[in-house]
């Protein structure tokens, strides 16, 4: 009932690659049953009127509905292949699986839930085969396209958000979408893929260098059967996808604002502390409880998130090594601000710009301390080429 697993990396085409020109479409499923019957016989529609030879790769997430059965019906008809993943889950791995065992040097993905017209691959094609392309977007976003009536404003408010979020990352009007094409040659030169979450796209945008990108409009209309698969839990694994790629695109600089926001949070935290802890407990006292609190609490937070990387290592010891660092930080910041009141006549007068100075003085000591000491231990897994042992 479809094609075989095939391991990262490996080629299904006789020739050890794509076959020129052919066209493999990529729909990863899970609950998509009542959708396919009527998606199918679109897609070949369009690839007849384009005069594209293709082939489907369903990928299915072991679905609990009639899956396997519509993909064994339609396969008699439709040059359909199914793989039923029974062990992984997860939309953006699906789409890696279809993507390895695809059979074409042109990659289409879309989804099965009719949302995306597949009226649209020929246009998708044509324009990934013009010079200097090397992907293509379905996009919501660029003139001509349009969204369903009944999408509603806060998802679309959602997706813009999502948008500008990722601007850093790429320029493309809608970097979000789940409709798109590249060359089999653009995938295969990809840096270690890692996707977290729905965001399949953006991750092939960003690991495979994609420069020029080619946007077709498209009418992106509801889903017609089952029900959506963004949650709450996707939004937040957006955002974790989001740091990754950052790291990956800004290496160090990446870490930067993480440690400030961190660093801004643990100043509320303090003050928040100090409040609660000076009804109670003589000033001294309250503030050294405040600081202490606040630390700990950066620790945390630098620890699981903005160095993630080195939560393996010894807990205990890192805790120890932080404090420390925070207080080497704090010796800086106190020597550069009194040190420029002392030594020179223009902050004499003006110790708040020096105390400024000395705050930005502590905090740079005290993120190369955490960066390079505290939380050593080289880039992140998906930093790295494959076999390139850890820090």
């Amino acid at each position: 009932m479809g094609g075989q697993p095939v391991s990262p990396g490996t080629t299904t085409a006789a020739d050890g690659g794509g076959r020129s020109g052919f066209v493999s479409i990529i729909i990863p499923t899970y609950g998509e049953a009542e959708n396919l019957p009527l998606l199918v016989p679109r897609i070949c529609q369009a690839g007849a009127a384009a005069a594209r030879e293709l082939e489907i790769v369903v990928v299915d997430d072991n679905s609990p509905d009639a899956t396997r059965q519509v993909c064994d019906q339609l396969a008699r008809e439709f040059p359909l292949r199914l793989h039923v993943r029974e062990h992984e889950r997860g939309l953006s791995s699906a789409v890696l699986a279809g993507l390895r065992m695809a059979r074409g040097d042109l990659l289409v993905v879309m989804d099965a839930d009719l949302s995306h017209p597949p009226e649209k691959i020929g246009e998708l094609v044509a324009a990934l085969q013009n010079p200097g392309v090397d992907f293509v977007i379905g996009s919501r976003y660029v003139a001509g396209a349009e969204t369903d009536e009944g999408w509603g404003r806060f998802r679309w408010l959602n997706s813009r958000a999502a948008t500008w979020l990722a601007r850093p990352l790429t320029s493309v009007r809608d970097p979000m979408a789940g409709f798109f094409a590249l060359r089999r040659e653009t995938y295969e030169r990809s840096a270690p893929l890692d996707p977290i979450g729905y965001k399949i796209g953006l991750e092939l945008l960003v690991k495979c260098g994609c420069r020029h990108v080619a946007e077709v409009p498209i009418r992106f209309a509801d889903r017609v059967h089952g029900q959506s698969k963004l949650s709450l839990r996707e939004q937040f694994n957006y955002l974790r996808h989001l740091k990754r790629l950052y790291e990956y695109r800004f290496r160090n600089w990446a870490y930067v604002p993480q440690f400030l926001l961190v660093g801004a949070s643990g100043m509320v935290v303090d003050l928040l502390t100090f409040a609660l802890l000076l009804p109670w407990l003589a000033t001294g006292v309250a503030r050294g409880g405040a600081i202490w609190v606040a630390m700990t609490w950066n620790f945390v937070l630098n620890r699981n998130l903005t160095f993630s990387y080195a939560r393996h290592r010894a807990v205990l010891r890192q805790y120890v090594s932080f404090c420390g660092s925070c207080l080497l930080g704090a010796v800086v910041n106190w020597s550069v601000s009194v040190g420029l009141c002392a030594s020179a006549q223009y902050f004499a007068t003006r110790q708040l710009g020096a105390a400024l100075l000395g705050v930005l003085a502590g905090t740079a000591f005290n993120y190369l301390l955490c960066r390079y000491f505290v939380f050593r231990g080289g880039r992140a897994a998906w930093l790295r080429s494959p076999g390139e042992p850890g820090g």
